[in-house]
Parts: structure tokens; sequence; C-alpha cells
């Protein structure tokens, strides 16, 4: 690590940029309790749009490198880039908001990650590519001699589930370093069963109530049994968010499961 130094907060999973579309001439249709809602323009035509707004160096693990850079924590992110002008500007970005980029590994002859984001009133519907990456965790984190005190993991690609046994593996073998855990959409495709061993190594989890029932299988479940199915499965403290109702936490403080907040 730079200067033998241990980072406060390391962030792995996938960067990216993202061009925001703001769009006026389409409608949203929803079921009866909004649920299963589609945006719809007209098929074949010229959709006029307002502007578009290019973000870069964007993403879970990426905002949250920021974001605790910006609090004053040593921070670094863990994240594959192409050779491309994009990947230089996302790792540009990076350096400006003091975020290391000690662990970034730039992929010869690969391009880097680039969304599009449709933005429609206060929503958005975000067109996602992945590239196919080798995962791996950077010799110089493995390395060296204690690990951060934090690792923050979220979304990533398809063909990430491989890197998820080394991560549990690091995880075992530093028992110094603590785990919060948002899974991406691949990371929940994968299955509660198949990434038991992060689960279990996990002290703060993060997701919102669709994302916990998709997890959990429970289409109809109510957050305080979310909580309680979540928390049997492995994490320290639960956080489950629920949009303008707010969010909810379980956490074994005195009594095992006891619900708070």
């Amino acid at each position: 690590m730079e200067n033998n130094t241990q980072f406060d907060f390391l962030a792995i999973g996938d960067i990216t940029t993202d061009a925001f579309i703001r769009i006026k001439e389409a409608s949203v249709h929803c079921d009866l309790d909004r649920h299963n809602c589609q945006l719809c323009m007209n098929f074949a035509d010229k959709i006029p749009y307002e502007f578009v707004e290019v973000v870069k160096s964007v993403g879970n693990s990426p905002n949250a490198a920021v974001s605790a850079s910006r609090l004053g924590l040593r921070s670094a992110l863990a994240a594959n880039v192409g050779d491309d002008q994009n990947g230089t500007d996302c790792v540009d970005a990076l350096k400006d908001n003091n975020v290391s980029k000690e662990f970034m590994k730039v992929n010869a002859g690969k391009k880097t990650n680039y969304h599009y984001v449709l933005w429609y009133e206060d929503e958005r519907t975000i067109l996602v590519k992945h590239e196919a990456y080798d995962y791996s965790l950077p010799e110089s984190l493995k390395n060296a001699p204690q690990g951060p005190r934090w690792i923050y993991l979220s979304s990533m690609g398809e063909n990430s589930f491989d890197f998820h046994t080394e991560i549990g593996d690091y995880l075992k073998k530093h028992p110094e370093t603590k785990l919060a855990f948002q899974p991406g959409t691949y990371q929940m495709k994968f299955g509660k069963e198949k990434l038991a061993h992060i689960y279990q190594e996990t002290d703060i989890f993060f997701c919102n109530v669709e994302e916990a029932q998709r997890i959990l299988e429970l289409p109809n479940a109510e957050p305080l049994e979310l909580l309680q199915k979540m928390f049997a499965i492995g994490p320290k403290l639960v956080v489950i968010t629920d949009g303008p109702k707010g969010a909810y936490a379980y956490e074994n403080v005195t009594t095992p499961g006891t619900p708070i907040a």
C-alpha cells in the first residue's frame, strides 16, 4: 500500500461513466399499485431530448470511495478500466477527489464501462453494459501487512462470481478488515446460497425493500420479516431502505435480532 499506510476505506466494484439524457416526450404506465412500471416512447420515431449531462467515475463503489474521501478518510478504489480516454478520465476524476488509484487496473485493448441514463420526470432508467474484465484482487493489497479498516463491496459484471470467493478468503485472513456489502444486479442474481460466504463475512448490509424481496425470494414480505430473514443469513447489521418511507435497521444489540429504527 502507498507508504505502507493502512487505508480506512477500500471500495471494490465497477466504475463507469453515466450519460444522463433528459427526455420530455414519454409516458409511464404502471399497475394500480404502481409496480411493474414501463417507460414508453413512440416506436421508430425521433424522440427529442432536453440535454445530456456526462458524469465521470461513478457507480456504487466509486461514489462510496469519493464520499469516504470527502469525509476525511484515507480512501481507495479497486476497479477496472480500459486503456481508452474514458478510462483515463475516470481515473483522473478519482485523483481530483483524493481517492487513491493504487488498486486501479488498466486493461489493454478493452473499453471502460459507459452507461446511458434515461431521465424522465423524477426517475431514471439506466441502460447498462458491464465490460468483461478479469477480476482479481491487486497483488499490492494481498501482500500488504494489514488490510484496510473497511471494504465496501458492490456492483460488478456477470463474470465476477469467482472473484467473490477470493474476496471471502481475503476477509477470513484479515479479521482486522470489516465488510460493508451493497449487492448490485449480478450479485443478487448469483443468489444468497452461492454468495453465502460473503453474507457471513458482512458487518453491514445495505439494500432496498424490493432488492431484499428478490434476494430472499419473498416477493410479498414486509420490512420486518425481510430484516429478520436477511439477518439470519449472516450480516451483523442489516439496513433496508424504503424510498420516501425512510429506512429500517436490524442488529444484535442486547437481545439477538433487536430491531432498531
